[in-house]
Parts: C-alpha cells; sequence; structure tokens
C-alpha cells in the first residue's frame, strides 16, 4: 500500500512538473487593435480613440500625449523620439523627431578653459536641454495619415491631466530617488509632494493648460506661440540658450527605415540618427547563419553568438553612425551580410574574442537608459512603433512650473569632447561632435517586423545601450525559440556593447552552469544587482490573425486591447 501511494505521489509530481513546463504563458489578446505602453492610462486612452474611430496615428498621438502626463519620468513634450509605421497596404516609413542642438551650440560648449568636460553641465539644468521635437513629431504623423481632429485626440489626455494620476509604487520609487534633484535645480519645487506614496494622485493642471492650447492652436502653438514665449523666457531665465528662432526653425523629419532579411523575416527598424536599425542588422546579419534554435535559449553557444556579434556592431556604432543631416554614413555597407560575414570570421566558440582586437577602439557607449516606449496596431491593419525620451530619468531635472513639463538633457548623447575620455569614461566619435541644429546620436530602435510579407511584429524597448540587445533578444525568442509575445518580453536578458568588455546579465535569472562555462571561454560576468536590461512592449498578430500584446514586468507597463 505504502508503495502504491509512493508511485502515485512521484507521478502526481511529474505530471505536474511537464504540465509546469507546457503551460505557456500569454498576454492580453485582442480582436481588432491594441496599444502596450508604459502605464495603463496611456495604452487606454490609445484604446478609446481607436474606439472613436481613430487609426494608429490618432492613437500615437494620444498615446505620447498620455504619457507625457501618466509617466513624466520618461513621457514628454519636452524632448523627442522615433517613430516606425506599417501600413496596411504594406508602405513602411520612418519619422525623426530626435530633439536639435540649439543655434548658440558649440563644440567644446561643456568645457572648461583646461578643455576639459565639466561636470554635470551636459547632465543637469537648462544647458543640457536639446530643442524639443515631440510636439512636431506626433503632429507631422498625424497631420499625414491621421483621421480625427487634434482636439478630439487631446481631450481625454487633458481629462486625464486635470483628474489625476495615481502614483504607482515603482513610480513613487522614483520620485523619491530624484526628489533631491529636483529641488536643486528647481527651487520652491512642489509638483511632488515630498511625502508621496503609493496611491496618492497627482494633478497635472499646468501641462493640462499647456495641452488645451496646443490642442486649440495646433503644432505652431508650442513652436511659435504663447507656449513657445513662455517657454522660452523660462528657459533664458534658467541659463538656458534655447532661442525662439531655434523653436520656429524646428521640423520633424521623414526618414527612409532601415530595412534586412531574417530567414523569412523583413525586419523595419530606425535609421540614423539613431543607431537602432544599424545595429540590429549587424547582430541578425551575424548571428543568422548559427542554428539558434538548436543550440537552446539562453545557453551558452547562443550567449556566445550573440554576445559576438554585439561586440561587433557596437565597436562600429560610434565610429561611423551620427546626424546623417551632417555626416556621410556608409549604410549600405554596415548593413549587408558580407560585411558581417566577414566582421564574424574571428569568432570561435573556443574563446571570448577580446574587444581590444575589435576595431574601432576607445569609444566606449554610456547613455541613459530613461527611456519609453510603445507599441500600436489598429483596427485597420495599420502599425506603429514609437519609442520617446528626455534622455536621463526626468531629463535635466529642470521643471517648468508654467508650463507643466520636464525638460530633456539629450545634449549628454553628443560626444562633449571627441576623441578624449571625459569625466563618465565616455570618449566619443566626431561624427557625434556637438553642432548647431544637428541632431545626437542614440540607441532607440523602435521596429516592425513582417513574416512571409505579413505584419507580424511590433516591438521596442527603452533601456539606452541596451534598448538593440532587448529589442534582438525578444524577436529572436518569438522566431527561433516560438515563444508567444508575453511569454518572449519576460525572458531575462543579456547584453555586450564592446566596452566596457563584459556581458552583463540580469542579476539571479541566469544557471550557474552557464555562467561558469562562460567564464571559463573567457567572458566576463556583470550580474549588478536590480539591474534591467529593456522593458519591451510588444504585440505579435497571431496565426488566428488577432493580437498578443506583451507588456514588460519590469516596469507598469500594460496591454490594452479591444
Amino acid at each position: 500500500m505504502k508503495k502504491y501511494i509512493l508511485l502515485t505521489l512521484i507521478s502526481f509530481l511529474l505530471y505536474n512538473c511537464k504540465l509546469e513546463q507546457t503551460t505557456k504563458i500569454t498576454g492580453v489578446v485582442a480582436d481588432k487593435g491594441m496599444v502596450v505602453s508604459a502605464r495603463e492610462e496611456a495604452s487606454k486612452i490609445g484604446v478609446e480613440i481607436m474606439q472613436k474611430g481613430g487609426n494608429a496615428f490618432d492613437v500615437m498621438m494620444a498615446t505620447e500625449l498620455a504619457l507625457a502626463v501618466a509617466y513624466p519620468y520618461a513621457g514628454n513634450i519636452g524632448g523627442g523620439g522615433f517613430m516606425v509605421y506599417r501600413m496596411k497596404n504594406g508602405d513602411v516609413g520612418a519619422l525623426d523627431y530626435r530633439e536639435k542642438a540649439p543655434l548658440a551650440s558649440t563644440r567644446d560648449m561643456y568645457l572648461d578653459v583646461d578643455g576639459n568636460v565639466i561636470p554635470g553641465k551636459s547632465t543637469v539644468g537648462a544647458m543640457a536641454v536639446g530643442v524639443p521635437g515631440t510636439v512636431a513629431g506626433v503632429f507631422e504623423a498625424q497631420k499625414r495619415f491621421g483621421k480625427l481632429s487634434p482636439a478630439q485626440i487631446i481631450a481625454p489626455v487633458v481629462a486625464l491631466a486635470k483628474r489625476g494620476v495615481i502614483v504607482t509604487k515603482k513610480q513613487e520609487a522614483r520620485i523619491k530617488k530624484y526628489q533631491k534633484a529636483f529641488e536643486l535645480v528647481n527651487p520652491g519645487f512642489n509638483l511632488f509632494n515630498k511625502n508621496i506614496k503609493e496611491g496618492d494622485t497627482v494633478k497635472y493642471n499646468a501641462l493640462a493648460n499647456t495641452l488645451e492650447r496646443i490642442a486649440k492652436n495646433g503644432r505652431d502653438e508650442f513652436y511659435k506661440g504663447e507656449t513657445a514665449q513662455r517657454f522660452v523666457q523660462f528657459m533664458q531665465e534658467s541659463g538656458g540658450i534655447i532661442s525662439l528662432k531655434d523653436l520656429r526653425k524646428y521640423e520633424a523629419k521623414w526618414r527612409t527605415p532601415v530595412s534586412f532579411e531574417y530567414d523569412n523575416l523583413k525586419v523595419i527598424s530606425m535609421s540614423p540618427p539613431s543607431s537602432g536599425g544599424v545595429c540590429l542588422a549587424q547582430i541578425m546579419n551575424g548571428v543568422e547563419p548559427f542554428d539558434l534554435a538548436s543550440y537552446g535559449h539562453n545557453t551558452t553557444k547562443t550567449i556566445q553568438i550573440i554576445a559576438e556579434a554585439e561586440r561587433r556592431a557596437y565597436a562600429d556604432r560610434s565610429f561611423f553612425l551620427g546626424d546623417p543631416d551632417f555626416v556621410k554614413i556608409p549604410l549600405d555597407t554596415l548593413i549587408s551580410k558580407n560585411y558581417t560575414k566577414n566582421r564574424m570570421s574571428d569568432f570561435s566558440f573556443e574563446n571570448a574574442t577580446k574587444s581590444s582586437d575589435v576595431s574601432y577602439g576607445n569609444i566606449e557607449i554610456i547613455e541613459s537608459n530613461e527611456t519609453t516606449h510603445y507599441s500600436i496596431v489598429d483596427q485597420f491593419g495599420n502599425a506603429v512603433s514609437v519609442t520617446t525620451t528626455l534622455n536621463g530619468g526626468f531629463g535635466s531635472k529642470l521643471y517648468c512650473a508654467d508650463l507643466g513639463f520636464f525638460l530633456n538633457n539629450e545634449m549628454d548623447d553628443f560626444s562633449s569632447k571627441p576623441g578624449v575620455p571625459n569625466s563618465y569614461g565616455l570618449v566619443g566619435a566626431k561624427a557625434n561632435e556637438i553642432a548647431p541644429e544637428k541632431r545626437m546620436l542614440s540607441s532607440m530602435t523602435p521596429t516592425i517586423v513582417e513574416k512571409d510579407g505579413n505584419l507580424h511584429l511590433v516591438v521596442g524597448s527603452p533601456g539606452g545601450s541596451t534598448i538593440i540587445t532587448s529589442v534582438l533578444q525578444t524577436i529572436l525568442n518569438v522566431h527561433e525559440y516560438g515563444m508567444g509575445m508575453q511569454e518572449a518580453v519576460n525572458q531575462p536578458r543579456f547584453h555586450h556593447q564592446w566596452l566596457p568588455d563584459v556581458v552583463m546579465i540580469e542579476p539571479n535569472k541566469f544557471d550557474s552552469i552557464t555562467k561558469a562555462e562562460l567564464g571559463g571561454l573567457g567572458y566576463v560576468i556583470d550580474e549588478r544587482n536590480s539591474r534591467v536590461i529593456g522593458k519591451v512592449d510588444a504585440i505579435l498578430v497571431l496565426k488566428n490573425g488577432k493580437l498578443e500584446g506583451g507588456a514588460d514586468p519590469r516596469g507598469d507597463d500594460t496591454a490594452v486591447g479591444f
């Protein structure tokens, strides 16, 4: 009898173990349309606009502006971003609304009389601010492709700002982390209560008023109207150099996206001044000849192949890439399969390549992680992938209380002193040196993937230099390992960016055997506590035509569909 009970127990445990292994994680599934963003409030407003008959470009405007209210850590009207789109008929394109250096900028504006980088000047306060592009971007996209009026689209965002946003646990932690910086940069700062906590409601009345003027008067309200004048006055009083001429001259710019093939996929991603699409192409070209599926997910061999492809792509990144309106970029060569084949020719499973042996040397990538991404598929079959940012968390920490928004610190994404390490250890390239009206280099990688000619994935992530590798691994999780969208987003991630010569991994997510094997091959593993590598928000078109949203559990991200 005891033997029977024991056998029954073992069978029960084995069955449950097998069940646990085969049970798939599924995200939100919708029939018609979906928005996945960093906050539930923004995703809901996006879907609300869809239900009123709006398309993906109307939803883009609504979601972006709603994130400025609900997620001021990275959502913004004082920053910029990139958008990649695919229409139902297969037409694709990209919009660059990245910030620009002010007209009064100079190459050495962050150096002292001895030629040394002045700590903090490019990261905190008014001198760190680039000319914002967000308002121009959402209006440009909506004007070309949208169906509703801006007033209709912005109305629920204004209502949200006046009603207020409930503070989440993660938001509470962010606000407390930066509270002293807010007060240092903004005397009398009182947007967030010093004792703010989860469950509190924050109202954004000044931002609501600004958005109401923009809804009434259009994009020129921000760049030429009353808001522009009040903004420039604030900047000058704060010690900045942005002028009315800077705002009047700003335009979002349509670009040709980077497109390339991987197996039966066509990947459409952002072109320079973002490095995202170029690096993604190089890495995917590098791993394509290998049978990743047979090696297994996040195994030693798989991590080796991807890390080595990443190492070589990031070595090229800062040397060649910058604003294409200012520098000549060998784009076709960089994304060609022959070029990457040559770059990977010295790869060996026997040991790690040394970054010191991979040209170009001396360009270390240090880029702020605090960006946000959202993905949209509408009921008409159009898709939009958008990454937007203030650069650092709450940008420059400079808050315009009169208008109700934080300002970016994107000037720090330029090379402050090309060729020589600055105080942060960053050595920049001439291609990304500061010049008036130039757009700074970025890693933002809004991406759309087709499979056999049909819409397959909409994907992107925040995370500074880890954006590219987060997008890469999410695509591979679906394509190579057959994962659903939420399952693919949830997976542990790793990252190599050439310099520093380490494989960064999320803590407590990779098994000790794999880490030991990588170490034995010469890889240095960096597993710092609390590391988050990307926060991916993505949409997968299922075989039955429905949409599955993948909202990253590393944040407050939420998928909403209908």
